[in-house]
Parts: structure tokens; sequence; C-alpha cells
């Protein structure tokens, strides 16, 4: 597999210019390979290649921005009538050309935002404009949110959230996120998995700094549909986390009578690069069955020397009465770029239904 900032390559340049240059006769494609390729293009990272590669765009199409948005559509309905066939993150460019350049003409770019986001999302490129013109973009993404393309609807709800990862963040939708509530409210039931996700990752957003909004809107969908149903779950995954009482209760998710016993880590020294092998018994010893959500915590030593928790996932079902089960996990300690290692003593939970069982310890060596 290639590096993600080779998508930007001399072939695709010239598929690109290609294309261009058929819908928009006085383009050079070659003055424009060339202006790419000038400087230190070898040395730039993904995203500086892509910025790059707007700035370059623009020295060569029309510099009124409605005639430049006129030609982008031509350009991607040509490049959708070839069958483009290289990846379509790279034409990220388009929608940071509109953040770049059509940042004070709110009406073409509003325009140019539903047309482009149709070929390559626009969720990060539409943020500035939310913090420029705040409920007037939010009351046109309420309008996107109802649009026949669920590409423009999950535009509404991905581009809206109040913490998007590897995004600017939105100050006062973090503060008060009830502008945007209309926006889940039109999509909680839409036929796009790829739009309910969406707005599942809004809500989780939104749990970061209002729990208790979150929380009623889950009250409030219950059972309104499966897919809803699964809006909520999804959405509350950091509640659950955080064995968040309310949220709990929601599921009927108790701790009573549910029995951990021989939890034992099997490798109390565990060196980078290897594996954290551990075990326990669960017993349901209710005498009805119970759904058990079941996961454990990590608490990393961090660089100061505090610890750190992070929780996993093991599972989610219904347990018998007197159901032993054996329960065996590998938590993989191999050097990641998202992560980063440190020596000394870590210690490992088991969390029953949101309630956290004794800790052990382990020691992480090099």
């Amino acid at each position: 597999m290639g590096l993600i900032k080779d998508i930007y390559s001399v072939s695709f340049y010239e598929k690109f210019g290609q294309a261009v240059a058929e819908v928009h006769p006085t383009f050079n494609k070659q003055k424009f390979i060339e202006a790419i390729y000038e400087g230190n293009f070898a040395q730039k990272e993904w995203k500086e290649r892509m910025k790059h590669t707007t700035v370059v765009f623009h020295q060569f199409i029309p510099q009124n921005f409605p005639e430049a948005v006129s030609l982008i559509d031509k350009i991607i309905k040509n490049l959708k009538k070839n069958n483009f066939a290289d990846s379509n993150l790279a034409f990220i460019f388009f929608a940071d050309y509109i953040e770049i350049y059509g940042l004070d003409d709110f009406k073409t770019s509003a325009k140019a935002f539903v047309s482009i986001t149709q070929f390559i999302s626009c969720e990060f490129a539409v943020r500035p404009f939310i913090l420029k013109y705040k409920e007037k973009m939010i009351d046109e993404m309420i309008k996107w949110s109802l649009h026949e393309n669920h590409h423009v609807r999950r535009l509404a709800s991905e581009g809206s959230r109040p913490r998007l990862p590897w995004a600017m963040a939105i100050p006062f939708l973090k503060k008060d996120p009830s502008s945007i509530l209309p926006i889940l409210e039109n999509l909680k039931n839409d036929p796009s998995e790829y739009v309910r996700r969406s707005v599942a990752n809004n809500l989780n957003d939104i749990v970061k700094d209002n729990p208790e909004i979150v929380l009623e809107i889950a009250n409030r969908w219950k059972g309104h549909s499966k897919e809803t149903d699964g809006i909520i779950k999804h959405g509350c995954r950091t509640l659950l986390k955080q064995g968040h009482p309310e949220i709990l209760n929601h599921y009927g998710l108790e701790s009573t009578n549910i029995e951990l016993s021989s939890f034992e880590i099997k490798t109390p020294i565990v060196k980078i690069g290897d594996y954290l092998q551990f075990q326990f018994h669960l017993n349901n010893k209710n005498e009805e069955a119970k759904t058990i959500r079941l996961e454990y915590a990590v608490h990393y030593k961090k660089a100061k020397g505090h610890l750190a928790k992070k929780v996993f996932k093991i599972s989610e079902k219904i347990y018998h009465p007197n159901q032993l089960t054996k329960v065996e996990r590998n938590q993989s300690f191999k050097l990641i770029t998202t992560r980063v290692f440190h020596t000394g003593m870590h210690q490992l939970s088991i969390i029953i239904n949101g309630t956290e069982s004794e800790v052990l310890e382990f020691e992480l060596i090099d």
C-alpha cells in the first residue's frame, strides 16, 4: 500500500488536466502540471499537496468565483462521464476551493456544496461557513437534511458535528447544540445507514459537552424504530464506556448478582510489540436472563507517570441464569502511529454493565 500523499501523482494530474481541458479549452494542461511540481512538491505531505493543488488550480481557471464554481460543476460531470478511476479523495481540493475562495459569497458557496458533496465530501470545508454565518448556515443545512441525495443529507449532519475529528471545532455548538437538533430529528429515520451513522456520531459529539441533551433524545426516540434505536446506541457509546448510570438504566444494564471470578493476567510482564493475555470467568447468578455489556479497561502509563484509562468492548449479549462463561482476551502492544507506549507498571480491569472490577497490574518492558 502506498502513502496517501501519493494519490497526487503525475498520472493523476495528467488525467485531471485532460478532464479540465475538455470542458475549458483555454486551460493549459502542461503549464498547470509544471506549476504543480515547481518547488518542493516531493517533500509535501498529503494535506500540503491538496492545499497546493487548490492554489495552483485557482491560477488556471476564471478568477470570478461564480464562474469558477460553474466550471467545477462541468469538470465533475466530465469526470463522472469518463468514469475517472483514481480515488475520489484526491478531489477534496474542490471542497477546499470553496472554503478558501468562497467564504464571502454565501449563496454561491452553499449551492456549490450541494453539488460538490455528491462527488467528494465537503464536511471539513463547510465549517468555516458555520463559524462565520452561524444560524444562516445552519438554516441552510437544515434544508440539506431534507435533500433527495443521501450525500447532501449526510453533509448536513456530519458537517455540523460540534467536534468533527481532524477538523476545526465549533465552539458555539459545543456550548449549545440546540440549533442543529432539527437536522438530527429530520434524519433519525433516514433510509441510508451512511447518514444514520453520521447522526450517531453527531450525538456522540454532543454527549461530550451536553450529555443531558442526548439522554433526553434517547428517551424520546426509544422504540421509534429499529434504525433509530441503533442510532441512539451508537450515539451513546461514550456514555456507555463511562458507565453513566442513566444510560445503563436506559438499556437495563445492571451488575447485581453477576459474579466475576478467576480473573488472571497470564502475561504479567509484557514486552512492547507483544500481547497482554488475560482471562476470567463470568456467572449470571440471577434467577432470570440478563443482558451483560462486557468491557475491559487498560490503564496506560503516560509520560508523566500517571495512568490514563481506555475502555475496550468485549461483547453485549444475554446470559442465562447460572451460565458460567470463560472469557480469554489478548491486548496488543504492537507499536502504532496513534499511540505511544511507556514502560513501567500498567493496570487492567474488567467492566460489567458499567461497574469496574478489581484492578490487576502488569509491567510493560522494552
